[in-house]
């Protein structure tokens, strides 16, 4: 019973082992046995892991490329600054040169030739203080000329009058005769009236009566008539030359005023920034002689961007700095020309004037474009040239790490940036360039 149950034992395992060999009895001798293998070996498991690394390794890959990407920095080679919550004022810097506020320029109202020069450029002049003497011979042959007819004029002017004096007279004693002859041939008329009534004369001595004081009636009519006629025809007469005498009287004062401003002077208190005349030169009508400035009191003439044209109107306040000391100025004038891309306004000193300016010097001024109000701010920097102002990296509260994030900026001056959205006030933000980054979602700071 033993032998028996070993030799089915045996035969069980010589099948067991033909079928792991290939599943063919009788492959084999009688004595080999067929080994069962193992399902999960070191070789296997090897391979295995090798793969499932492989496949952990790109899944952690893409999950850290949709995390955001990460870049060490050097904290020291970055600037952080913190946002703020303060009075936002608008303004731009401007750089504007100083001129005199008052600027009279010379020049010749009637040509000639230099005589004489009484000051250089540079000197401070007095008003009405001689500058340039000019000779103009056709000036004063014109004076001589219109002078004689004037004198001519008066003369006639005197002789009409006298003229007129002297007819009047004589009109005035024929009237004078004429009533004393009518006086008496109305007395003789109204006797002869009286003695033809009662027929004491004949009808031919009171008819003659009668005529002869009808003419003497018609004479001093006539008279009358004439004296007045003649007396306005002289009133005409005069008047004319006396307006004759006034027009060249006039003309004379013209000419006597050209003569006068042959002689140049200052037309204000001022300095002679320029004077171009030498002695011996022609000089022509209208021709520029020079300029007085007034230099008691300066303007600033500032050009500006066009981009800020509808922005800046006068009034407008700006400051700038002086020998330690701060000064304001105001808008006084914009000027709508635009030239290069750029217009110009003038600026005048709101209270104390700087001492010794000199024209021409530069000023950086920087001007208001709006009242002050508050905001939260955020210090300019590099980075706006990257992000235009869209996002920022803001910096974790272990200060250990920058993350990016979205924000919205508003106006902006020359130190910070007004932000509407996206910070707030505490929060420190990276504000260098973002040049070297590249498209790194969180800075790792080193």
């Amino acid at each position: 019973m033993e032998k028996s149950d070993l030799a089915k034992k045996l035969s069980e395992s010589g099948n067991n082992r033909e079928k792991e060999a290939g599943g063919i009895p009788g492959s084999g001798s009688g004595m080999d046995r067929q080994v069962k293998q193992k399902m999960w070996t070191v070789r296997r498991i090897v391979g295995l892991s090798a793969i499932l690394i492989f496949v952990v390794l790109i899944v952690l890959g893409i999950l850290s490329t949709r995390g955001g990407s990460k870049l060490n920095v050097d904290r020291e080679k970055i600037t952080i600054a913190k946002v703020s919550q303060g009075a936002f004022q608008e303004y731009i810097p401007v750089i504007g040169a100083l001129e005199p506020i008052k600027t009279v320029y010379l020049d010749a109202v009637e040509g000639g030739r230099v005589e004489q020069r009484f000051v250089e450029e540079g000197a401070i002049l007095d008003q009405g203080q001689q500058i340039l003497k000019l000779t103009n011979n056709n000036l004063q042959l014109q004076l001589l000329n219109n002078e004689a007819q004037m004198y001519e004029t008066m003369n006639y002017l005197r002789q009409a009058r006298l003229s007129m004096e002297q007819n009047s007279l004589n009109l005035q004693q024929q009237m004078a005769e004429i009533g004393y002859n009518l006086s008496e041939l109305r007395r003789k008329f109204e006797r002869y009236q009286q003695l033809h009534a009662k027929s004491l004369v004949s009808q031919q001595e009171f008819e003659q009566v009668r005529d002869e004081y009808a003419y003497m009636q018609k004479k001093q009519e006539l008279t009358v008539k004439s004296f007045r006629q003649d007396s306005l025809l002289r009133q005409v007469n005069i008047a004319q030359l006396e307006g004759q005498v006034d027009h060249m009287q006039r003309n004379l004062e013209v000419v006597r005023q050209n003569l006068d401003n042959l002689l140049v002077r200052a037309p204000i208190h001022g300095q002679l920034t320029s004077l171009n005349a030498e002695i011996g030169e022609s000089i022509s009508s209208g021709q520029r002689l020079g300029q007085v400035d007034e230099v008691d009191e300066f303007k600033v003439n500032v050009p500006i961007d066009e981009h800020y044209l509808s922005r800046v109107t006068t009034g407008q306040a700006g400051s700038f700095t002086f020998a330690g000391n701060t000064y304001q100025v105001r808008t006084t004038k914009v000027y709508p020309e635009v030239q290069n891309g750029r217009f110009r306004v003038d600026m005048e000193f709101a209270g104390e004037t700087p001492p010794g300016l000199r024209r021409g010097q530069s000023l950086h001024i920087n001007l208001e474009l709006a009242a002050p109000s508050m905001a939260v701010l955020v210090p300019r920097g590099g980075f706006f040239q990257t992000t235009g102002g869209n996002w920022i990296y803001v910096v974790n509260d272990g200060g250990d790490a920058a993350t990016k994030r979205s924000i919205r900026l508003g106006r902006q001056n020359p130190q910070y940036f007004e932000v509407l959205e996206g910070l707030q006030p505490g929060e420190q933000v990276v504000t260098s360039s973002y040049d070297n980054f590249g498209d790194a979602d969180v800075l790792v700071l080193k």
